[in-house]
C-alpha cells in the first residue's frame, strides 16, 4: 500500500497543479502545495515501512517497529512547512488579489483529485488499523485532511466567483493553511507519544488482564503489569507469583500458556514474565482466583 500512495499522491498531485494552471487560484495553489507533502510523506513512509519489518539484530535486539513514528513526525513536520508556505501565498493574494480564471474548469479537476483522494484516505486508514501501522495511518489521517481542504476550497472558491469577490480567494488559502497547521501539529504530537513508549489504553489492558488472569492456572497472583506500543508490537511485561515449592517446569508451563493466549488475541505481541515465589505477593493469602495486585 506504501508504495500504490505514492502513485496516487503523484496522480492528485499533477491534477491539482493542472487545475492551479487554469485558474490562477491561490487557493488552488495552496491545495496543490500541500500534495508535494503528500508525496514526500508516502515515501518516506515506503521506507520507514520497509526498516519496521526488519528483523531484530545486535544492535537493535527489540526490532525496528518505532521507524514508522519517524516516518509519522516528519510527516508533521513537512505539513506544517506547507503551511507556512500557504500562509505566504495568501499574504501575497491579499494584497492584490486578482479575478480568477475558468473556474469551473479548475474546480471539476480539483474536485475529481479530492474524490481520488478520498477513497484513498480510507483504504490507507482501514489497511494501516487493520496491519498496526502508524505510518500508513498518519499518511491516510493527512491525505483525508488534504480532502477536507479540498472540499473546503471547492465551496469557497465557488462562493467567491458567484459573488464576484476576489479577495475570498486568498483569505480562502489562508484558512486552509492554518487547518493544515494545526493537522500537522496533531499528528507530531501524536508520534511523539509513541516515541515516548506510550501503554495502551485502558480497554485494552483490561483486555489483556482478562486473558491473563484465564489462563494463569497454577499461579497465586500476578502484578506490576505494563504495556508499551511501537509501532505494529504490542510489549507485555508483569509479575507472575507461584508456590515457590512449585517446580521450574512447571511454573515455566504457566507462562507458555499464558504466552500462546496473548499472541493468539494480541497481532505482534511481546511477552515477558518474572516469576516470583509467594513470600512475593502483594495481596493476603487464601485468593480462590489468579487476582491482579
Amino acid at each position: 500500500m506504501a508504495f500504490a500512495s505514492i502513485v496516487v499522491s503523484l496522480g492528485v498531485m499533477a491534477l491539482k497543479f493542472l487545475a492551479w494552471r487554469v485558474t490562477g487560484s491561490v487557493a488552488l495553489f495552496s491545495d496543490a502545495l500541500e500534495s508535494i507533502v503528500n508525496v514526500i510523506a508516502a515515501t518516506v513512509a515506503l521506507y520507514a515501512i520497509t526498516v519496521s519489518h526488519r528483523p531484530a539484530d545486535d544492535e537493535h535486539p527489540f526490532g525496528h517497529h518505532k521507524a514508522e513514528y519517524f516516518s509519522a513526525v516528519l510527516e508533521g513536520v513537512l505539513i506544517i512547512v506547507a503551511a507556512l508556505l500557504i500562509a505566504r501565498e495568501a499574504f501575497v493574494g491579499l494584497r492584490a488579489p486578482a479575478p480568477i480564471d475558468a473556474p469551473w474548469e479548475g474546480l471539476a479537476i480539483n474536485g475529481v483529485a479530492a474524490a481520488v483522494n478520498a477513497v484513498w484516505a480510507l483504504l490507507l486508514i482501514r489497511g494501516g488499523n487493520k496491519h498496526r501501522s502508524p505510518a500508513l495511518v498518519a499518511d491516510g489521517h493527512h491525505i483525508m485532511t488534504d480532502v477536507v481542504t479540498s472540499i473546503g476550497v471547492i465551496v469557497g472558491l465557488v462562493a467567491a466567483v458567484m459573488s464576484g469577490i476576489p479577495i475570498l480567494d486568498p483569505l480562502l488559502a489562508l484558512l486552509v493553511g492554518i487547518n493544515i497547521l494545526w493537522q500537522g501539529w496533531k499528528l507530531v504530537n501524536s508520534s511523539v507519544q509513541g516515541l515516548m513508549d506510550t501503554g495502551v489504553d485502558m480497554a485494552e489492558t483490561y483486555r489483556i488482564r482478562t486473558i491473563i488472569s484465564t489462563h494463569a492456572q497454577g499461579a497465586l497472583e500476578i502484578h506490576d503489569l505494563k504495556t508499551r506500543v511501537a509501532g505494529r508490537a504490542t510489549f507485555i511485561e508483569f509479575h507472575l507469583v507461584v508456590d515457590q515449592a512449585m517446580s521450574v517446569g512447571d511454573a515455566h508451563a504457566i507462562c507458555d500458556r499464558i504466552e500462546e493466549a496473548l499472541k493468539a488475541d494480541i497481532p505482534s505481541v511481546r511477552v515477558v514474565i518474572h516469576v516470583e515465589p509467594d513470600q512475593e505477593a502483594k495481596l493476603p493469602p487464601g485468593a480462590t482466583a489468579v487476582p491482579f495486585a
